[in-house]
């Protein structure tokens, strides 16, 4: 019970990490990323299938034929090996995004990874998700307790005192929302139709 409960309660935390970091959804696109790692990987050990477990099977043949010729040019040269890693990463990237249904704008060069990704990485590292729920409920209570606060001090406003009412209606809406979008995804439980598949 303890255990679903801190589950629930890290998942509210994860949204609110989505909802207030627009960057957070580019983690995977960045030159220090998952999918380049992966494709970094490939290359290194010769085996493509480092690389296809970020996309999706239909997919496959752009992935393998890109990778094939990657390996062709790599062998002339440091300046073709440069060139040909560098396409091999862009496909790879490019082909992960559309199976997201996410833009692509490039290979963005490596940067601070997101708070709350690199919690959720270093949870993985480790085998648990303790710290991260901490870290993930600390940022819940403080973005709650701020939105809830900002309710409150706009409600006790005069009737006759038009835009004050309109303040307190505006953060009224603004905070029901923003918990309407918390329930939502502890009642999807989070979970991405890609994953729910695999795990069937």
């Amino acid at each position: 019970m303890r255990h679903s409960r801190i589950f629930r309660i890290t998942l509210i935390a994860a949204l609110i990490v989505l909802l207030t970091s627009a960057g957070a959804w580019a983690h995977c696109d960045t030159e220090n990323g998952p999918v380049v790692k992966a494709g970094r990987q490939a290359l290194e050990r010769r085996d493509v299938r480092y690389a296809l477990i970020w996309v999706r099977p239909a997919d496959e043949a752009e992935i393998r034929t890109a990778f094939e010729r990657t390996l062709l040019v790599r062998v002339m040269g440091d300046e073709a090996k440069a060139l040909a890693d560098r396409y091999f990463f862009e496909t790879l990237v490019r082909v992960h995004r559309a199976g997201e249904g996410a833009p692509y704008t490039g290979v963005k060069a490596g940067g601070a990874v997101e708070p709350g990704i690199a919690a959720a990485e270093r949870a993985l590292e480790v085998d648990s998700v303790q710290d991260l729920s901490k870290e993930l409920t600390g940022a819940l209570q403080k973005e709650l307790e701020e939105s809830f606060r900002r309710v409150e001090s706009a409600k006790n406003f005069k009737p006759a005192d038009v835009e004050a009412g309109r303040l307190f209606v505006a953060r009224y809406i603004g905070f029901i929302h923003y918990i309407e979008r918390l329930h939502r995804t502890i009642e999807s439980a989070g979970s991405s139709p890609e994953a729910e598949k695999h795990d069937n």
